[in-house]
Formats: structure tokens, C-alpha cells, sequence
């Protein structure tokens, strides 16, 4: 009787645990996707001017609108479209008509264009202010002598370009070759209701478990 009662608690209390953590894990859901909805919201806004000094937190994703020029010098970063395969993010300095020099994400080249001309010169573009955060434990060194990139590190790249710490991510085309790539909310990190599901089958494989073992605990009892 007492193996009973004990299996019976841990059914009920482990039960309870994990339900209870699946339930947070969809409270959490629901906090992520209404961040998401404003990002979204805040990338879709009506572009203005760029700020006299973008702040990495309050001016992320902030849709802008520049003119000026591109200049000649470029940094590729390598990545990995689903659609297109590898390539290059190509990053490139602007100089805006108010004397500014800061950088421009173009957007996507295959491998093979990493050699070809790009366009440079005047152009109007509307895009978003970006700082990505895409450097971790595991990301290989830039190779900046080679121009060989990892990742859109901005401080680093507008140190390498000498231009400010202010990246826009065009949303529109800036050359016939380069696929824009604009900003979106597919980086975000959101698996919550993968984490809520894991959860409630971690609940249900308890009751079956613990179910089980009162049924063998009853049936030795006799």
C-alpha cells in the first residue's frame, strides 16, 4: 500500500510539473509572438531620415531612407540562402549627401560573382537600420586581409571601411546582380511551442510510466 501511494504522489506531482512547464513554455509563446508583431510592425513602418546618431537599441530595424553614393571598396560576408545556396552578403560604404559615410548591406551574390564588378555611384535606398548579433563561440575568425567574412559584425566592419557603426539593410535593389535581402523577423528565436509540446509529451510518458508501475505494484500485491 505504501509503494502505491508513493507512485501515486510522483504520478500527480510529476504530472503536474511538466504540464506546468508546457503551459509556461505557450505564456512564453504568446510574450515572443507579440514581440515578433512589433518588430514586424516597426519594419514595415513608413521609412524616414536616418538618425544623427542611431542607437543600436532604440533605432534596430527603424526603416530609413538615404542618398548619396556607394564607394568602390566592398566586404563579403559568407552565408546561405535556402533558395539560392551559398554566397555573399555584400557590404559596402555610403557616402550620404549629407557627408556621412556609413555602410549598406546590398544583399545576396552567388559564389561564382564573388569576383564580378558591382555598381558604385550615386543611389537613393530605403532599408532598415540593423546591428546583427551573429558572432558566437563557434564563428571562424575573419579573414579581413582575404575578405573573407563570418558575420556582420558592425563595429568591426565600419573600422575595416572607415565609416560609422551604421549599417542599413536595403530593401530594395541597389545593383541587377545583387539580391536584395531586407530585414525580417526569421532570425528571431521563437521555438516555444516545440519547448510546450516537449513538455506535455514528457507529461504524458510519466502518467503512462508511473501508470505502469502501480499496475505492477497492484498486480504483486495480488
Amino acid at each position: 500500500m505504501a509503494r502505491q501511494i508513493i507512485a501515486a504522489l510522483l504520478l500527480v506531482a510529476g504530472f503536474a510539473v511538466f504540464v506546468g512547464l508546457g503551459i509556461w513554455q505557450l505564456q512564453r509563446l504568446e510574450w515572443k509572438q507579440g514581440i515578433i508583431a512589433e518588430i514586424e510592425a516597426q519594419i514595415a513602418a513608413a521609412p524616414g531620415p536616418l538618425p544623427a546618431a542611431p542607437d543600436p537599441e532604440a533605432d534596430k530595424y527603424r526603416p530609413v531612407e538615404i542618398a548619396g553614393a556607394f564607394g568602390p571598396q566592398e566586404l563579403l560576408v559568407l552565408v546561405s540562402s535556402r533558395d539560392y545556396g551559398p554566397g555573399f552578403r555584400v557590404i559596402a560604404p555610403f557616402i550620404t549627401g549629407e557627408g556621412r559615410r556609413i555602410m549598406v548591406d546590398r544583399g545576396f551574390i552567388p559564389t561564382e560573382a564573388r569576383e564580378a564588378a558591382r555598381s558604385v555611384g550615386q543611389a537613393e535606398i530605403a532599408g532598415n537600420l540593423h546591428w546583427p548579433d551573429e558572432r558566437n563561440g563557434s564563428t571562424p575568425e575573419d579573414d579581413v586581409a582575404g575578405n573573407w567574412w563570418y558575420a556582420r559584425d558592425v563595429d568591426k566592419m565600419a573600422a575595416v571601411l572607415g565609416a560609422e557603426p551604421v549599417l542599413v539593410i536595403a530593401a530594395s535593389q541597389t545593383d541587377p546582380a545583387i539580391l536584395p535581402m531586407p530585414v525580417d523577423t526569421s532570425a528571431v528565436f521563437n521555438r516555444h511551442l516545440e519547448y510546450a509540446m516537449t513538455w506535455f509529451l514528457f507529461a504524458a510518458t510519466w502518467v503512462v510510466m508511473t501508470g505502469f508501475a502501480l499496475w505492477r505494484i497492484r498486480r504483486r500485491n495480488g
